[in-house]
Parts: C-alpha cells; structure tokens; sequence
C-alpha cells in the first residue's frame, strides 16, 4: 500500500531523530534510574534489556508499518490497513483510543515537564545556597504552589504548541534535529563531570552487576512494563510520525535504531546518575524524588554544581519537549486532514484544551489534593484527577491498545501485506517476528495489563520463575 499522506520527512535519518525524540523523554532520564534504584540494579538492568529486544521492538515495528501502510493519523490509519485487509473499519476505535492516550499524557506530561523549568532557574541560582534538607523541601513547596505550576505548565505548552504549529519540517524536524544531538552531548558532558565528581566505579558497578537472586515475578512485570512505555507504543505519535516514511526507508531497521536509542539514553542517564548519588552517600532507591530532590541536593554540594545542575535541567527539558510536540502531534494532524482545520486552528483549539485539561493536573498536588473524583469505589480511594487520568492512560488503555495493534497486525492482516512493506532480511526472522507480535507480545502485555489491574493476583510466571531458581540452585 502506497502512503497518502501528503506530508513526509526530509529523510530516514530526520524519521529516526524524530522517533528517538517521542521515544526518549522523562521516561527515561528520570523515571528509568530511580525504578533500576529501587529494583536491584543489575538485575533489573538485564531483564529490562531482554524486554525491549522481544516484547518493545516486535510492536514498534507493527505500529510504524500500521502508521506507513494506512498513511494517515491513527483511527483513519487504523481504517485504512484493516479495509485493505478485507476486515472491519471499526478497528479505527484502536487508533482513536492510541491517540487519546497521547492527548490526556500530554495534558499531564506538560506539568511535569514545566518542573524542569522551574528547577533551571532553581539550579542556576545554586538553590539559594539552602541546606540539604531545604533543598529536598524546594520540591515540595514549587507543587503546593499553583501558581507557579501553572505559569510553568503554560511556559512548556506555549513552547510545544508553537514548535508543533509550524507543521513538519518548519517545526518538528528543526527541532529534533538540534535537540536529539545536543541531548546525546550533554549526556556524555554530564557522566564525564560525573566520573570525576562522583564514585563511577559505584555507579557502573550499581548499574550492570548482576545479582540472579534479585530476579523475580515482580522484576519482570516491571522491566516489561518500562520497556513497553519507554519505547512509547500505543499512544499514537509513532504511528503518526511512520505514515510520514519515505517508502524507501527500512522500517525494521528504523525500529532497531529507535529502540536501541531509547535504551542507550536510558542506560546513559544511569551513569550520570548513580555516579553522583554514591558520590555523596545518597540513597539510589529514593524513588520518584530520585531527580528533583535528591539530584540537586547532590549538585549544591558538588564544585561547579550550579553550572552542571542547570546543565542537567536544561537536558531533561529537551527531551521532555521532544516527546512532548510527538504527544500533540497526532491529535493536530487527525484534525488537519479529517476535520480540514488550518494547522495553526487545530494546534491552538486542542493545545488550548490540553492546557485546560492540565489544571487538574496542577490542582492535584496542592488546593484540590484532597478531591478524590471516583472516591466512592473502593478502587479509586484516596486518587486525585492526576492519579486517574495517569491510572486509565498507564495501566488500562495503553497496554489495552498495545494488545489490539498486536493482534491485528498477527492476526487480522496478511502476512503478505507485510511481507511488501516490511525487510527482515531473511524468512526466519520474519517468521519469528509475526509470532512474537501473535503470541508473545500480548501475552506479556497482558500480563502488564491484569497485574496493574489486580495486583495481588498470583502470577503463573512467579510460579514458573520460583522452579527455574530451584533447578539452577540445584
């Protein structure tokens, strides 16, 4: 099937800088370290990497081709591949689920994005030169302040809307393609200063030992989980970002290219971080606070830690915002070409909805924290709007829509519709890749999806994973 859509990148590196940017985010800078903290180390390390080869890779190549192969935004891409497949056009539901679960991340991405805003001015003024525990405190006053929030959640989607507003090479590609660069610099700037102010034998040690006895049931979800979200599949922007391939470019390359981008920052950021925690005899399984409370109690003790904390803030920021305008984009694009509206229209009529929508957000963490929406069942207790909007993206419709894709592509598509668009190089592995995507991908995906939904349901992994630690013990 030919491509429809009128609009392409400028080349298959530019498609690959741009992937990588909706791929690499906050995700991988900031939640990847403290999740390998608080999960081992090592150990989690490596079945996170076994995750992203057979379960990450296997469903960013069905997306990108479902986003080639139908040439447009999600649901009508979605129409497109499965009218061509002789099935029902009603498998546009799962491109219109894909592109709401960007939109809502976005509305709340967008806040957390604005927090990397707000700690660049904190790092540059070396954080006031405050004690240690005031440090750690400056979190928590910047979200019991709304409005502060909210003038920095309005700065970061001001930004993205008008990268995104100048359309596909005017806007997005200008920006990946100084952006993506200079973030992989400033990574290498960041664990060379890292190396030489922190413990970096720690670090690497903390990061790549392997320790099998920490390996469980519950390692396992978890490096699923994070490789599955890391990658950013069924949220609609790498879909929409391959309807704009060049015939010409390897999707399955592309897709290797991405993933192993994806991971490499990831493990960067880890040897960026883990180095100044030991450094100064911080706790790696801080948890969330890992970045915006333990970090920059690290950089205000450290020679040259202001100039390297608002180094540090400036690099989440850029890879907040390239995943930022691939979040925005497909909604933008869908109302460009299905409803007709100019770029700039559609850009601020849904941009001005997703700031509005990102007040909930804001308000959860301060003057309506204790607002509890779906309080009433006993599922939802004690959650805020920012708990359910996260909770209904993260663990329901995203894994729900990565199970669907999955099982279109293997199941309701023929194999030769995409043998024609799709080049593993040899039959094997195309042969290993259609089942991977039949078998293997939904199923690991759904056990993502049932255990975030019941968490105390006994896993026959955990049970199978317990034998194999036996008969190796033996």
């Amino acid at each position: 099937m030919a491509t429809t859509s009128a609009k392409t990148w400028s080349s298959g590196f530019t498609f690959v800088l741009a992937a990588v940017g909706a791929a690499v985010g906050l995700g991988n800078i900031w939640k990847f370290p403290y999740i390998v903290g608080v999960s081992g180390g090592g150990a989690f390390v490596l079945v996170y990497l076994v995750s992203v080869l057979f379960i990450a890779i296997p469903i960013l190549i069905a997306e990108l081709w479902i986003g080639r192969a139908g040439g447009h935004s999600p649901p009508v891409a979605m129409a497109n591949v499965a009218q061509a497949a002789g099935r029902s056009r009603a498998w546009s539901l799962v491109g219109y689920m894909a592109m709401l679960v960007g939109y809502l991340i976005a509305t709340y991405y967008c806040v957390i994005a604005g927090w990397t805003l707000a700690y660049i001015v904190k790092a540059g003024a070396g954080f006031g030169q405050a004690e240690p525990e005031a440090i750690a405190q400056q979190f928590d006053a910047l979200q019991a302040d709304p409005v502060m929030l909210v003038v920095w959640h309005s700065v970061f989607m001001a930004i993205t809307l008008f990268i995104v507003g100048r359309g596909l090479r005017r806007g997005i590609e200008r920006v990946v393609t100084v952006l993506m660069p200079a973030l992989f610099v400033m990574l290498l700037i960041m664990i060379a200063y890292a190396a030489v102010a922190g413990d970096f034998g720690k670090g690497v040690e903390f990061l790549f030992s392997t320790d099998f006895s920490k390996i469980d049931s519950g390692t396992i979800l978890v490096a699923i989980g994070q490789a599955f979200f890391s990658i950013s599949v069924a949220m609609g922007l790498l879909m929409t970002y391959g309807s704009y391939v060049p015939r010409q470019v390897s999707l399955t390359k592309s897709a290797l290219v991405i993933a192993g981008a994806d991971t490499l920052v990831a493990l960067l950021a880890g040897l960026m971080i883990f180095p100044l925690v030991f450094g100064n005899d911080l706790d790696p399984g801080s948890g969330p606070g890992l970045i915006f409370q333990t970090m920059p109690t690290a950089f205000a003790g450290m020679p040259g830690g202001a100039l390297f904390g608002t180094a540090f803030f400036v690099l989440l920021a850029f890879a907040a915002v390239t995943s930022l305008i691939a979040l925005i984009e497909p909604i933008a694009s869908f109302a460009e070409t299905r409803w007709k509206l100019r770029r700039r229209d559609a850009v601020l009529v849904f941009g001005g909805l997703a700031w509005a929508t990102g007040l909930l957000t804001v308000f959860s963490f301060n003057i309506w924290a204790d607002v509890h929406p779906l309080g009433g069942f006993e599922a939802f207790k004690g959650f805020t709007f920012f708990d359910l909007i996260d909770y209904f993206t993260a663990n329901l419709m995203m894994p729900l829509g990565g199970i669907l894709m999955a099982l279109f592509v293997g199941w309701m598509v023929k194999p030769s519709m995409l043998s024609e668009d799709l080049s593993f190089g040899s039959a094997l592995l195309a042969r290993g890749w259609l089942w991977m995507i039949r078998i293997v991908v939904p199923l690991a995906i759904l056990w993502v999806l049932v255990s975030s939904l019941w968490p105390d349901l006994p896993s026959p992994l955990g049970y199978l994973w317990s034998l194999v630690t036996v008969v190796m013990g033996n």
